[in-house]
């Protein structure tokens, strides 16, 4: 599995992935990802424009991958990366925002795609340290954090009225 820019050539793979969130009835996540857009295109054009930081109104540059597992030409999760934190973002949001597609859970991706996402952190937006948040209820994003270092700094409630923990990650 790698985290990769989407791409044309993923066309197919891409909506596969959405079809199967919107078919277990679950919010897609990263949010990145579940926006409605008309083509490939017009995705790949608003993310290559958001890592650039154009046309993002209030929100901070950032970069959306998708996790892509070769053997068997799947995308398995995607994961977003903001480039730096605003007041929201630093409350209950974080750097990285990731998502495994419901039928890929519980087989490592998550882990896996934090990792890769820490590596991009530190090498190509030179951040010593990342923050993640996860809703308490969400054990395996909890553990998916902790396999990667995630240490807890406090709990905050939501603007949803969750409990949101949050934990900075050492790249």
């Amino acid at each position: 599995m790698k985290l990769v820019k989407l791409t044309k050539n993923l066309e197919k793979q891409y909506y596969d992935f959405l079809r199967e969130w919107k078919e277990a009835g679950e919010e897609i996540i990263p949010y990145s990802v579940s926006r409605e857009f008309s083509t490939i295109e017009e995705a790949i054009e608003t993310f290559e424009n958001e890592s650039k930081g154009i046309n993002i109104g209030d929100f901070v540059s950032s970069s959306t991958y998708v996790a892509y597992e070769e053997d068997d030409d799947c995308i398995v999760g995607a994961v977003h990366i903001r480039h730096c934190l605003n007041e929201k973002l630093l409350f209950d949001g974080g750097h990285i925002g990731d998502g495994v597609r419901p039928s890929r859970r519980n087989k490592g991706y998550a882990t896996e795609m934090i990792k890769q996402a820490l590596k991009i952190c530190r090498e190509e937006l030179n951040l010593d340290k990342v923050l993640m948040c996860c809703e308490k209820e969400n054990i395996a994003s909890r553990k998916s954090i902790i396999n990667n270092g995630g240490i807890l700094e406090n709990e905050v409630i939501s603007k949803k009225g969750k409990v949101v923990q949050r934990y900075w990650i050492k790249t």
